[in-house]
C-alpha cells in the first residue's frame, strides 16, 4: 500500500492506496468495484490516462510524472466517461471524488509516494 502526501501543500491525499502494476491489474483498475473508501486510492503505472466504464462512483485522478510533479487532474470524473490523460504523466493516482479539493492539490505540486507494507 502507498501513503501519498502532497509535499508541496502538506496535506494528505492516500493512506491505503493499492499498487496496479501488472496488465491486468492495470486494465481493471477499479472497475466493478462498489465503492473507494475515504483514504483510499488506486496508483497506476506506468500509465498517462484513464476511463471510467464500468465504474459506480466518480473518482479524482493526478496525474504525475516521474518525479511525481503533478502535470494533470481532473476532478470528479463520473461514471462512463471515454478519456482523461495529461501529457508527460508517468503514473496515475485514482481518488475518492472530492480528494483534490480537500487538499488543494494543483498543476506542478510534488507528491511524496511512500510504500508501506
Amino acid at each position: 500500500m502507498y501513503r501519498i502526501t502532497n509535499q508541496t501543500r502538506g496535506t494528505l491525499l492516500a493512506t491505503r492506496a493499492e499498487r496496479a502494476r501488472s496488465f491486468w491489474a492495470r486494465l481493471r483498475g477499479l472497475m466493478f468495484r462498489a465503492d473507494l473508501p475515504p483514504g483510499g486510492g488506486l496508483v497506476i503505472e506506468p500509465n498517462s490516462s484513464v476511463h471510467t466504464f464500468w465504474m459506480r462512483f466518480p473518482i479524482d485522478v493526478v496525474f504525475v510524472d516521474r518525479q511525481d510533479r503533478v502535470v494533470g487532474l481532473a476532478a470528479n470524473l463520473p461514471p462512463n466517461r471515454p478519456y482523461a490523460g495529461a501529457r508527460r504523466a508517468r503514473r496515475t493516482i485514482e481518488l475518492p471524488a472530492g480528494t483534490i479539493a480537500a487538499t488543494q492539490t494543483q498543476l506542478g505540486d510534488r507528491l511524496h509516494l511512500e510504500w508501506v507494507p
